[in-house]
Protein backbone atom coordinates (compact mmCIF):
# COMPACT_ATOMS: atom_id res chain seq x y z
CA UNK A 1 0.00 0.00 0.00
CA UNK A 2 1.05 3.58 -0.53
CA UNK A 3 2.00 5.35 2.72
CA UNK A 4 0.06 8.37 3.92
CA UNK A 5 2.22 10.94 5.70
CA UNK A 6 0.86 14.27 4.48
CA UNK A 7 -2.01 14.18 2.03
CA UNK A 8 -3.23 17.28 0.25
CA UNK A 9 -6.17 16.95 -2.09
CA UNK A 10 -9.41 18.25 -3.47
CA UNK A 11 -12.56 17.43 -1.51
CA UNK A 12 -15.95 16.01 -2.40
CA UNK A 13 -18.85 16.80 -0.07
CA UNK A 14 -21.47 14.10 0.56
CA UNK A 15 -23.93 15.55 3.12
CA UNK A 16 -26.02 12.40 3.55
CA UNK A 17 -26.47 10.46 6.80
CA UNK A 18 -26.44 6.67 7.10
CA UNK A 19 -24.78 6.02 3.75
CA UNK A 20 -24.63 2.25 3.69
CA UNK A 21 -22.21 -0.07 1.94
CA UNK A 22 -24.86 -1.09 -0.61
CA UNK A 23 -24.98 2.53 -1.79
CA UNK A 24 -21.19 2.78 -1.74
CA UNK A 25 -20.87 -0.34 -3.93
CA UNK A 26 -24.14 -2.00 -4.97
CA UNK A 27 -24.39 -5.77 -4.59
CA UNK A 28 -24.58 -6.52 -8.33
CA UNK A 29 -20.93 -5.47 -8.68
CA UNK A 30 -19.52 -7.83 -6.03
CA UNK A 31 -18.65 -10.63 -8.42
CA UNK A 32 -14.88 -10.15 -8.27
CA UNK A 33 -12.33 -10.81 -5.54
CA UNK A 34 -9.62 -8.45 -6.82
CA UNK A 35 -9.29 -5.14 -5.01
CA UNK A 36 -9.24 -3.09 -8.19
CA UNK A 37 -11.82 -2.10 -10.76
CA UNK A 38 -14.59 -1.15 -8.34
CA UNK A 39 -14.20 2.64 -8.54
CA UNK A 40 -16.30 2.85 -11.69
CA UNK A 41 -19.23 1.45 -9.71
CA UNK A 42 -18.86 3.68 -6.64
CA UNK A 43 -22.25 5.16 -5.64
CA UNK A 44 -23.53 3.72 -8.92
CA UNK A 45 -27.24 4.15 -8.19
CA UNK A 46 -26.68 7.79 -7.25
CA UNK A 47 -24.03 8.71 -9.82
CA UNK A 48 -25.91 7.54 -12.90
CA UNK A 49 -29.36 8.03 -14.37
CA UNK A 50 -31.41 5.11 -15.72
CA UNK A 51 -29.96 5.64 -19.22
CA UNK A 52 -26.39 5.35 -17.86
CA UNK A 53 -25.47 9.02 -18.12
CA UNK A 54 -24.02 10.81 -15.07
CA UNK A 55 -26.62 12.46 -12.85
CA UNK A 56 -25.55 16.13 -12.71
CA UNK A 57 -27.30 16.61 -9.36
CA UNK A 58 -25.19 13.99 -7.56
CA UNK A 59 -22.48 15.50 -5.39
CA UNK A 60 -19.53 13.58 -6.86
CA UNK A 61 -20.54 14.54 -10.41
CA UNK A 62 -20.30 18.27 -9.73
CA UNK A 63 -17.27 20.12 -11.15
CA UNK A 64 -15.98 21.10 -7.69
CA UNK A 65 -15.62 17.39 -6.78
CA UNK A 66 -13.43 16.61 -9.78
CA UNK A 67 -10.42 14.46 -8.91
CA UNK A 68 -11.32 14.57 -5.22
CA UNK A 69 -9.17 12.46 -2.92
CA UNK A 70 -10.75 13.63 0.35
CA UNK A 71 -14.39 12.76 1.06
CA UNK A 72 -16.40 14.81 3.56
CA UNK A 73 -19.26 12.62 4.77
CA UNK A 74 -22.01 12.76 7.39
CA UNK A 75 -22.98 10.58 10.37
CA UNK A 76 -22.75 6.78 10.33
CA UNK A 77 -20.92 6.58 7.01
CA UNK A 78 -20.36 2.99 5.86
CA UNK A 79 -23.21 1.38 7.80
CA UNK A 80 -24.95 -1.79 6.59
CA UNK A 81 -23.19 -4.99 5.60
CA UNK A 82 -19.50 -5.42 6.28
CA UNK A 83 -18.42 -5.82 2.66
CA UNK A 84 -14.76 -5.02 2.17
CA UNK A 85 -15.59 -4.02 -1.40
CA UNK A 86 -16.78 -0.63 -0.08
CA UNK A 87 -13.29 0.61 0.86
CA UNK A 88 -11.93 -1.01 -2.31
CA UNK A 89 -14.37 1.04 -4.42
CA UNK A 90 -13.62 4.27 -2.56
CA UNK A 91 -9.88 3.77 -2.90
CA UNK A 92 -10.07 2.71 -6.55
CA UNK A 93 -12.09 5.85 -7.27
CA UNK A 94 -9.27 7.92 -5.76
CA UNK A 95 -10.19 8.63 -2.15
CA UNK A 96 -7.32 8.47 0.36
CA UNK A 97 -9.01 10.26 3.29
CA UNK A 98 -12.60 10.23 4.57
CA UNK A 99 -13.73 12.69 7.25
CA UNK A 100 -17.06 12.30 9.06
CA UNK A 101 -18.60 12.75 12.52
CA UNK A 102 -19.05 8.97 12.81
CA UNK A 103 -18.49 5.74 10.91
CA UNK A 104 -19.84 2.22 11.15
CA UNK A 105 -17.21 0.30 13.13
CA UNK A 106 -16.47 -2.53 10.67
CA UNK A 107 -16.27 -0.13 7.73
CA UNK A 108 -13.99 2.17 9.75
CA UNK A 109 -11.51 -0.64 10.40
CA UNK A 110 -11.77 -2.01 6.85
CA UNK A 111 -10.71 1.39 5.53
CA UNK A 112 -7.53 1.38 7.60
CA UNK A 113 -6.76 -2.18 6.48
CA UNK A 114 -6.99 -0.99 2.88
CA UNK A 115 -4.93 2.20 3.18
CA UNK A 116 -7.69 4.79 3.61
CA UNK A 117 -7.36 7.24 6.49
CA UNK A 118 -10.74 7.67 8.20
CA UNK A 119 -10.98 10.64 10.55
CA UNK A 120 -13.70 11.31 13.10
CA UNK A 121 -14.24 15.00 13.80
CA UNK A 122 -16.96 16.71 15.83
CA UNK A 123 -20.10 17.41 13.80
CA UNK A 124 -19.58 21.18 13.99
CA UNK A 125 -16.13 20.91 12.41
CA UNK A 126 -17.28 18.51 9.70
CA UNK A 127 -20.15 20.84 8.79
CA UNK A 128 -17.76 23.79 8.68
CA UNK A 129 -15.56 21.87 6.23
CA UNK A 130 -18.63 20.94 4.18
CA UNK A 131 -19.70 24.58 4.01
CA UNK A 132 -16.21 25.58 2.92
CA UNK A 133 -16.25 22.88 0.24
CA UNK A 134 -19.56 23.74 -1.40
CA UNK A 135 -19.57 25.27 -4.86
CA UNK A 136 -15.80 25.60 -5.30
CA UNK A 137 -12.63 23.57 -5.51
CA UNK A 138 -11.62 23.07 -1.92
CA UNK A 139 -8.35 21.53 -0.85
CA UNK A 140 -7.51 20.09 2.53
CA UNK A 141 -4.11 19.25 3.91
CA UNK A 142 -4.13 16.23 6.21
CA UNK A 143 -0.94 15.65 8.17
CA UNK A 144 -1.11 12.16 9.62
CA UNK A 145 2.22 12.39 11.40
CA UNK A 146 1.10 15.45 13.38
CA UNK A 147 -2.61 14.52 13.28
CA UNK A 148 -3.81 17.85 11.91
CA UNK A 149 -6.16 19.06 9.18
CA UNK A 150 -5.79 22.50 7.57
CA UNK A 151 -7.25 24.52 4.74
CA UNK A 152 -6.37 27.85 3.16
CA UNK A 153 -9.28 29.62 4.90
CA UNK A 154 -7.84 29.35 8.40
CA UNK A 155 -9.43 26.07 9.46
CA UNK A 156 -7.19 23.90 11.61
CA UNK A 157 -8.11 20.92 13.76
CA UNK A 158 -6.42 17.98 15.39
CA UNK A 159 -7.72 14.44 15.25
CA UNK A 160 -7.28 11.21 17.16
CA UNK A 161 -6.14 7.93 15.64
CA UNK A 162 -5.20 4.59 17.13
CA UNK A 163 -1.36 4.41 17.22
CA UNK A 164 -1.42 0.98 15.54
CA UNK A 165 -3.35 2.25 12.50
CA UNK A 166 -1.28 5.42 12.39
CA UNK A 167 1.95 3.42 12.11
CA UNK A 168 0.44 1.09 9.50
CA UNK A 169 -0.66 4.02 7.29
CA UNK A 170 2.57 5.98 7.75
CA UNK A 171 4.56 2.94 6.62
CA UNK A 172 2.12 1.82 3.93
CA UNK A 173 1.64 -1.58 5.53
CA UNK A 174 -1.32 -3.90 5.56
CA UNK A 175 -1.45 -6.83 7.99
CA UNK A 176 0.51 -9.09 5.61
CA UNK A 177 3.22 -6.43 5.27
CA UNK A 178 3.41 -6.24 9.05
CA UNK A 179 3.83 -10.00 9.30
CA UNK A 180 6.60 -9.90 6.69
CA UNK A 181 8.58 -7.55 8.94
CA UNK A 182 9.17 -10.63 11.07
CA UNK A 183 10.19 -12.93 8.20
CA UNK A 184 13.67 -13.56 9.69
CA UNK A 185 12.14 -14.58 13.02
CA UNK A 186 9.62 -16.82 11.26
CA UNK A 187 12.38 -18.47 9.19
CA UNK A 188 14.51 -19.02 12.32
CA UNK A 189 11.56 -20.54 14.17
CA UNK A 190 10.79 -22.87 11.24
CA UNK A 191 14.43 -24.00 11.02
CA UNK A 192 14.53 -24.61 14.76
CA UNK A 193 11.36 -26.71 14.55
CA UNK A 194 12.50 -28.54 11.41
CA UNK A 195 9.63 -27.21 9.35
Amino acid sequence: MEPIIVHEGNTAVLPRVNVDTDQIIPKQFLKRVERTGFGQFLFFDWRFLADGTPDPSFELNKPEAEEASVLLADHNFGCGSSREHAPWALQDYGFRVIIAPSFADIFYNNCFKNGILTIRLPEKQVYELMDNGKEEYYKLKVDLEHQTIQDSKGFEAGFEIDPYWKEMLLKGWDEISLTLQYADHIDAYEKQRGI
